[in-house]
């Protein structure tokens, strides 16, 4: 379904975000197909510190925050040169996550030295028009790492996971910059060109003000 014209405003810079496993790369290029916008990826494969960090988080998590840092900084400036031109598009990412997952992965002295390099570093990131959290507990989570396979992945725990979920939820709770859209991705399959899809384009085209969500019950066969 092509919806690159519509009636209703439509947010013009829409950023997904959630937990490892959640679904919203999937769901950025989904999105991004369906309004003809172009897509903004993060780039952990480009993460030299990462395969270590999931084999032995606490050897290698500052190294690999501040590579995540450093790279997220470069996306942006690139975001905001770029938009000079295409000023619509998806990302499945926020500056802020970084500060987010440092907070999880990170000593209590990795995180000071942490925050005084993300003091002096952060640039002003564009702000999105809306942004899409996408919920799911752990067991969900676990389950859709397994199955897409990544062998580094295989050494992320459940208790990380879940630390990850508690920090997402705190944040977003209190997260006012932009419209947001909550969606419990758990019950609903947005992989695919169904109603469950169609009901969160149908959302988006309506330019959703303040706090949102999609919390549908699961179909019962």
């Amino acid at each position: 379904m092509d919806l690159a014209i519509q009636e209703a405003p439509i947010p013009k810079f829409i950023a997904v975000e959630g937990p490892i496993g959640v679904g919203k790369t999937t769901l950025a290029h989904k999105i991004a197909q369906s309004f003809n916008y172009d897509v903004f990826l993060e780039k952990p494969a480009e993460n030299p510190f990462l395969n270590s960090f999931y084999k032995n988080p606490s050897q290698s998590a500052l190294a690999a925050q501040l590579f995540f840092l450093f790279q997220r900084m470069q996306q942006i400036e690139d975001l905001k040169q770029q938009s000079l031109f295409e000023p619509v598009r998806v990302a499945d990412f926020l500056i802020e996550k970084d500060r987010l997952f440092a907070e999880v992965t990170l000593s209590d002295e990795e995180l000071a030295l942490y925050d005084k390099v993300y003091e002096h570093t952060t640039i002003d990131a564009p702000s999105p028009d809306l942004v899409i959290y996408l919920q799911a507990p752990v067991e969900v989570l676990l389950d859709r790492i397994n199955k897409r396979g990544n062998p580094n992945e295989r050494y992320l725990t459940g208790e990380y996971l879940e630390r990850l979920n508690e920090a997402y939820s705190k944040f977003f709770l209190y997260y006012e910059s932009a419209p947001l859209l909550i969606v419990n991705a758990a019950d609903i399959n947005l992989e695919e060109d169904g109603k469950d899809y169609e009901m969160l384009l149908e959302t988006i085209t309506t330019n959703p003000k303040g706090k949102n969500f999609i919390n549908p019950h699961p179909t019962i066969l």
